[in-house]
């Protein structure tokens, strides 16, 4: 089947799904965030077929989101997030939210966040980055970027 391809549309979030919107890929950057590096521990982990994990790996690392270091001569490789891949991980992290919000029932978040600059237990709130509010949906107004394309 024809994977759609989203990155030629005028939009950031089609965009950021053209690089992430496979359903592994997320999980398997999440996988990548905690420590889990190598290929058969991706694999171990996630249940997921060697010939698509491999499919996965090869586009992250396509689209810079990973990178592979050798760790052994044969050759074989460690993953390991990019720049690109670690602000990707913050956007897992809204997800996250969401998911221990909407979907978590009775028992609760399976994971808990400790803040490394204060030590508290805290979740991910978005904020403005110009005055520090809260910024959510109903708070903004979608104006025309310099990305926007004319429509006649």
């Amino acid at each position: 089947m024809q994977r759609t391809n989203f990155g030629d549309m005028v939009c950031s979030i089609a965009r950021t799904l053209d690089v992430i919107g496979e359903q592994w890929s997320p999980l398997v950057l999440r996988d990548v965030w905690v420590g889990l590096n190598r290929f058969d521990q991706l694999q171990a982990d996630l249940g997921i077929s060697r010939k698509v994990l491999t499919e996965r790996l090869n586009h992250l690392v396509d689209e810079g989101v990973l990178e592979r270091r050798p760790y052994d001569a044969r050759p074989r490789y460690d993953y390991h997030l990019t720049q690109k891949g670690t602000e990707l991980v913050d956007l897992l992290m809204v997800m996250a939210g969401w998911g221990d919000k909407w979907t978590a029932g009775d028992a609760g978040p399976p994971v808990l966040y400790r803040h490394n600059a204060c030590g508290e237990i805290s979740k991910v709130d978005l904020r403005c980055a110009q005055c520090g509010e809260a910024m959510h949906a109903g708070d903004i107004d979608l104006l025309p970027g310099p990305g926007q394309v004319a429509v006649n």
